[in-house]
């Protein structure tokens, strides 16, 4: 399971909208470098390593905005864009070093703020022995429709206005 999990991650397309709750990532980290906010390249080179046994380059660091299903933005900081993987992971370690605490169970994750009387501020699916954050880029969404680059399916927008000059 481990192997398959881990040759999944390289190449090809991400999963755009999962974050994949890991245990075994040592930092949080994703392939898409528009979701980052203050992303700082690193003073030195860097790499993960997945699986397999393969390396692959860490090209910058920052936090990306996540929104919850509750409707607020949390932020996951000292995420990694590592632009050759396709999975975007969430490091359960990275979080309690966090002062957050994750816990799991057969009805889902749950990530609660310990420095805030254990209050729940992300909670996650079970999908048979992987776990997934309630999530989605709205935010995100929004912000590169803001800054002109989220209009680029005209198919879409025709759906949604049809010819708006008629």
């Amino acid at each position: 399971m481990m192997e398959h999990m881990a040759n999944s991650m390289i190449g090809g397309v991400s999963d755009n909208n999962v974050w994949y709750v890991d245990s075994k990532a040592s930092n949080h980290m994703t392939n898409d470098g528009k979701w980052f906010r203050d992303a700082k390249d690193l003073k030195t080179p860097g790499f993960v390593e997945t699986g397999d046994d393969t390396t692959h380059p860490i090209r910058q660091i920052g936090k990306v905005p996540l929104s919850m299903q509750d409707g607020q933005t949390k932020y996951l900081k000292d995420v990694l864009h590592v632009p050759t993987i396709i999975k975007n992971l969430v490091s359960v370690g990275q979080m309690v070093e966090q002062g957050l605490q994750v816990t799991f169970n057969p009805n889902g994750c749950f990530v609660e703020n310990m420095k805030n009387q254990g209050k729940l501020i992300a909670k996650g699916e079970r999908n048979g022995q992987m776990f997934t954050l309630d999530v989605n880029m709205l935010e995100v969404n929004s912000m590169l429709f803001r800054n002109g680059k989220g209009v680029g399916d005209i198919g879409i927008w025709h759906k949604r206005v049809g010819h708006v000059n008629l």
